[in-house]
């Protein structure tokens, strides 16, 4: 029999009045009609100079992404995609009490012990899931619940190992360590116990990485940001084999914000180190940074995220170099500056100062003057900056009024021997 509750109805606004799809990537026209922007674009590219929706003539072929929109269809898609998770399962209970908690963790060891009857073990660990999304005093209390993180820690560890067989279950995990994790007071502590020799926590959470939803992706590259707290936990994290290359891949343009902002704060806490960051440049990171820098529709999070990257990446040699070797990059860092927010401006003219100041590459110097970045760095030095971001500016106006002189010099020697006097 069909459950009439697996059909989910979608708003209107929602779909775009060209493809009638729901909208990826809604942007506006002059007229005030969205479109998802790969579907206007290839009407505008077709030669058409009218909007779809009205017929009336576009003043302007330019459009804005609508970003409010786009928060309200990835609030929806979430909710849809839980309600059919939910759907396809028993009817939701309401949440467990205090009391039921504990027989709960009981059950679920037992079962998980024998490696049978994974469904009701799975049934049992989403009742405590819901508990834990009930509140922040449900949180705590799951933190501070004695034995509970460690029992949770070896759930990961034996899900891990027994691959796909138990993932929809090592997915829970997963999200449910993501909701207690940050409330829980010892982060030293727990990055020990989760990194200890004879766990195996990180290859479930790279497994999570590999196969996993997005939500539970999300929560795997949180919790491995949570647990890297010190020199050691970060090399342990970015040694795993495979894990800072499927970490990478969540930074992808083409992913879900929320995914891309997961990954990079990630990358941000474990790559301080000098060989993390050489593997990160190897694995061609400032590539796809550069790709999320000009990317207009990159929300002020994931493109202030992906400054600091490309800035932890500036402090390093081959770092430098490879962005001054990334055509565009320089350009896109400059056009960031004075654009999305105060951070944004510190981390892009920190990258800048780097390259063009303390690397003297001449050609991140020709690009940020191609790309108007004197006029920036002047209107900046007029405005509300950090004393730090202030004296940065000040040296690069040094590096440009230098070879300013230097071409004028130049400019009159070639014209006295053009025209003596």
């Amino acid at each position: 029999m069909v459950r009439d509750d697996l059909y989910i109805t979608v708003p209107t606004f929602f779909k775009c009045p060209i493809s009638l799809d729901v909208m990826k990537s809604p942007v506006s026209l002059c007229t005030g009609v969205t479109y998802d922007r790969s579907s206007i674009q290839r009407w505008l590219d077709n030669g058409n100079n009218t909007c779809p929706a009205t017929m009336q003539v576009l003043q302007s072929k330019e459009f804005v992404p609508n970003r409010t929109l786009q928060r309200l269809i990835q609030i929806w898609s979430d909710s849809a995609r839980n309600h059919r998770a939910d759907s396809a399962q028993s009817p939701p209970d309401s949440p467990p009490s205090l009391d039921q908690l504990q027989d709960l963790m009981n059950d679920i060891r037992t079962k998980t012990e024998k490696s049978n009857n994974n469904s009701h073990t799975l049934d049992s660990l989403s009742k405590i899931v819901r508990f834990a999304k009930e509140s922040e005093e449900n949180r705590n209390f799951l933190a501070k619940m004695d034995g509970f993180i460690v029992t949770l820690l070896e759930f990961l560890a034996n899900a891990g190992g027994r691959e796909c067989r138990k993932f929809d279950f090592l997915e829970e995990v997963v999200g449910l360590l993501n909701l207690v994790l940050s409330k829980f007071e010892d982060h030293q502590q727990l990055s020990k116990m989760m990194l200890k020799s004879d766990r195996d926590c990180l290859a479930s959470l790279l497994l999570v990485l590999q196969q996993g939803r997005t939500d539970s992706r999300i929560a795997s590259a949180r919790v491995l940001e949570t647990i890297a707290n010190d020199a050691e936990s970060k090399l342990l994290i970015a040694e795993k084999d495979g894990l800072l290359s499927e970490t990478l891949k969540l930074i992808t343009p083409e992913n879900d914000p929320a995914l891309i902002e997961a990954g990079l704060s990630c990358l941000v806490r474990i790559s301080m180190l000098k060989r993390v960051k050489a593997e990160l440049v190897h694995l061609g990171t400032i590539k796809t940074l550069a790709k999320l820098v000009s990317d207009s529709n990159s929300s002020v999070m994931v493109t202030e995220k992906a400054l600091k990257m490309l800035e932890t990446l500036s402090s390093f040699k081959e770092g430098r170099w490879e962005i001054c070797e990334n055509g565009g990059c320089v350009a896109a860092i400059v056009q960031r500056v004075l654009k999305v927010s105060s951070a944004a401006t510190e981390h892009a003219v920190t990258i800048l100062w780097s390259v063009c100041y303390l690397f003297r590459d001449e050609r991140a110097q020709e690009e940020v003057a191609r790309a108007n970045g004197l006029t920036k760095i002047l209107l900046l030095m007029q405005s509300n900056c950090s004393p730090s971001v202030r004296q940065m500016s000040v040296d690069l106006l040094k590096i440009f009024r230098v070879n300013s002189k230097s071409c004028l010099s130049s400019y009159d020697t070639k014209t006295t021997h053009i025209m003596p006097f």
